[in-house]
């Protein structure tokens, strides 16, 4: 008998859906939930996240890391328009299908045209990769 624990729904436990209909439109959704720490963000892994193994494919936590550090840039940059311009991505565990997996993203430094981020991705409390990366802060009006 398999013991199949009930899949979490991340808007009865108060995450907010990101809208984006772009890229992020076709592997998402990502939620977003806020507290006191500030923003941790998720996405539930679903088959379509699977790789050959059966697990969250790089390519998936690789996305989800770079859009969620990214609005991170954004916001610490006061919404101005930020690029990924040097993103690192560390694989130390592997996501199941079924979970959900989440990042707080961390401002490491921000200076008048770059901000430096990193964040950790869990799948409950395993660690399954790390991130970091520098975003460019455009000057466009």
């Amino acid at each position: 008998m398999i013991n199949e624990k009930p899949a979490f729904d991340p808007a009865a436990a108060g995450w907010e859906r990101l809208p984006d209909a772009g890229f992020l439109d076709l592997v998402g959704p990502l939620w977003r939930h806020r507290d006191e720490a500030g923003a941790v963000y998720g996405f539930l892994a679903e088959p379509k996240h699977a790789n050959l193994i059966n697990v969250v494919q790089g390519g998936m936590l690789m996305t989800f890391a770079d859009r969620t550090l990214g609005i991170t840039a954004w916001e610490a940059a006061d919404n101005q328009v930020c690029v990924t311009i040097q993103f690192d991505m560390q694989f130390i565990g592997a996501a199941d299908i079924g979970d959900f997996v989440e990042i707080r993203p961390e401002v490491i430094r921000k200076t008048r045209t770059l901000v430096f981020l990193r964040g950790t991705i869990l799948d409950g409390d395993r660690v399954v990769a790390a991130a970091s990366g520098v975003w460019k802060i455009l000057d466009r009006k």
